[in-house]
C-alpha cells in the first residue's frame, strides 16, 4: 500500500470510510452469528455445561492455528487473506443456518466458521492501522470500535425482536441469525475487493516469506494476550451460561442486554481511544484488570446465591447479574489499549500483524484449556469457583500493567 497522507481531525480518506463500512458489516455479521451461539447449542442440541466447554475446542482451535496460517500465507497480503477469512466465515454461517447436522458435523462447520473469524481478528487491526496512518491513532481506533459496537447493537436488536416475536428460532430448519450473518460477511468481501482493486490497499507491510515474530521486547504484550484468553472464556462461555443455565433466560434476554451494552459502548469506546491517545494504554490496562477482579467475584457470589436459594431468581439480584453481563459485553470491545501498546513498542511496522496473530494464538491456547477445565470445575464444584479462579488470575492483569514502562498517567506519543 502507498504511504497514506496524515489524517487530521477534519479529514477522513475514502479508504478509511470504506474501512468503516467494512467494520460496520463485520459487527453486524459477527453479532448475528456469535452472540447467540450459546443459545444455539442449548436450543438445537441441548448441551450440558461440560459439552459446552468441549465445543470451545473447535471454536478456539482456529485461534491457535491462526498465527501459523497467517505466517505461511504472508505472500497473499493482509487484504487477500481478509477476503479468504470472510469466505470461510460465510460458508460456516450458511451451513449452520440452512441445516441442523449431526453433532460432529456441526462441530466441523463451527470450526470452519470460527477459522475465518479468527484469521480476520489480527488482520482487521493491521489493515486499520495501515489506513489510519500516523495521526490520531487512538481516536480513529476508538471510532471504528464504536462503529463495530453500533452494528453489533443492531444485530442484537434484530435478534431481540426476532426471538421475542417468533421470527427466529433454533428449533426450525432455517436459522435466520446465521443467514443474515452470512450476508454481512459477503458484503465485507465485496468492500475489501474494492479496497484492493481500486485503492490498492494491501495492509501492513509484510515479508514475502514464512514469518513468525517472537521478540523479547513484546513479552508483556504476549502476557496480556494469554490473560485475555482466560477472560475470553469467562465472557463468551460462562458469563452467559449463568443466565442460560441457572436463570433460564433465552436469546431475546441476552440480546436485549447486548443492546444496552452496545449502546454504552458506542460512546465509551471512542472516549477510551481518546484517553489512550492522551495518556497512553497503561492506565486503561490497569483499570481493566482491577474491574475484572471485582466483576468476577460478584459473578461468583451471585451464581452461588441463585443455586443455593439464598438469592431470588428475580428482582434486584437478577438485575445485578444483568449489569455484570453488560460489563462483559463492553470489555470484549476493549482491545484498543493492547493494540495501541503494541504499536508504541513495535520495532518495525511489519511486526504488527504477525505479532497480533501470534498473540491471538497464545490467547486461544489458554482459551481451549480454560474452556475444558472451566466446564469440569462448574460441574464438579460449582459455577462460583470458575469466577473466583478468574478473579485470582485477573491480579496478573494488574501486575502486567504495572510492569509497562512509564508513569501510570502521562502524555503519550505513539511511535510511528
Amino acid at each position: 500500500m502507498k504511504e497514506q497522507s496524515p489524517i487530521g481531525p477534519a479529514r477522513i480518506s475514502v479508504e478509511l470510510w470504506i474501512f468503516f463500512a467494512i467494520v460496520a458489516f463485520t459487527g453486524l455479521a459477527t453479532g448475528m452469528s456469535d452472540s447467540v451461539i450459546s443459545n444455539f447449542f442449548k436450543d438445537a442440541y441441548d448441551v450440558t455445561a461440560v459439552q459446552r466447554g468441549f465445543l470451545e475446542f473447535p471454536r478456539e482451535l482456529p485461534g491457535v492455528l491462526c498465527f501459523l496460517i497467517i505466517a505461511i500465507a504472508a505472500p497473499m497480503g493482509d487484504v487477500r487473506l481478509a477476503i479468504l477469512a470472510q469466505v470461510l466465515a460465510a460458508i460456516g454461517a450458511v451451513v449452520l443456518g440452512l441445516f441442523t447436522p449431526a453433532f460432529g458435523i456441526m462441530a466441523v462447520f463451527i470450526f470452519v466458521h470460527s477459522l475465518g473469524q479468527h484469521m480476520y481478528m489480527p488482520l482487521q487491526d493491521g489493515i486499520g492501522l495501515s489506513i489510519i496512518g500516523k495521526q490520531d491513532v487512538g481516536k480513529r481506533m476508538g471510532q471504528y470500535s464504536g462503529i463495530r459496537t453500533a452494528f453489533a447493537m443492531l444485530a442484537s436488536v434484530l435478534i431481540f425482536f426476532g426471538f421475542r416475536f417468533g421470527f427466529f428460532s433454533f428449533s426450525t430448519p432455517l436459522k435466520m441469525p446465521f443467514i443474515i450473518g452470512a450476508v454481512g460477511f459477503v458484503c465485507v468481501i465485496i468492500l475489501y475487493m474494492v479496497l484492493l482493486k481500486k485503492y490498492k490497499v494491501q495492509g501492513q507491510p509484510r515479508k514475502k516469506q514464512f514469518q513468525i515474530i517472537i521478540r523479547k521486547k513484546y513479552i508483556l504484550y504476549y502476557a496480556l494476550a494469554v490473560l485475555v484468553g482466560v477472560h475470553r472464556q469467562i465472557m463468551i462461555v460462562y458469563g452467559p451460561w449463568v443466565l442460560i443455565e441457572i436463570l433460564s433466560r433465552g436469546a431475546d434476554t441476552l440480546a436485549f442486554l447486548s443492546i444496552i451494552g452496545s449502546f454504552i459502548g458506542i460512546f465509551m469506546l471512542p472516549m477510551i481511544g481518546r484517553l489512550a491517545d492522551r495518556y497512553g494504554p497503561k492506565i486503561i490496562l490497569f483499570s481493566e484488570g482491577i474491574l475484572f477482579i471485582f466483576v468476577y467475584i460478584a459473578f461468583g457470589i451471585y451464581s452461588n446465591g441463585f443455586l443455593t436459594g439464598r438469592m431470588a431468581l428475580m428482582g434486584f439480584p437478577v438485575m445485578v447479574v444483568y449489569g455484570l453481563y453488560i460489563f462483559e459485553r463492553l470489555t470484549m470491545q476493549m482491545g484498543i489499549a493492547r493494540t495501541m501498546y503494541l504499536k508504541t513498542i513495535a520495532i518495525d511496522a511489519a511486526d504488527i500483524t504477525p505479532t497480533l496473530s501470534t498473540g491471538l494464538s497464545m490467547d486461544h491456547v489458554v482459551s481451549i484449556v480454560c474452556a475444558y477445565l472451566g466446564g469440569l470445575v462448574w460441574f464438579n464444584f460449582g459455577p462460583q469457583y470458575v469466577f473466583y479462579i478468574a478473579a485470582g488470575i485477573s491480579i496478573f492483569n494488574v501486575i502486567v500493567a504495572l510492569l509497562i514502562k512509564g508513569p501510570m498517567i502521562a502524555p503519550m506519543t505513539v511511535k510511528n
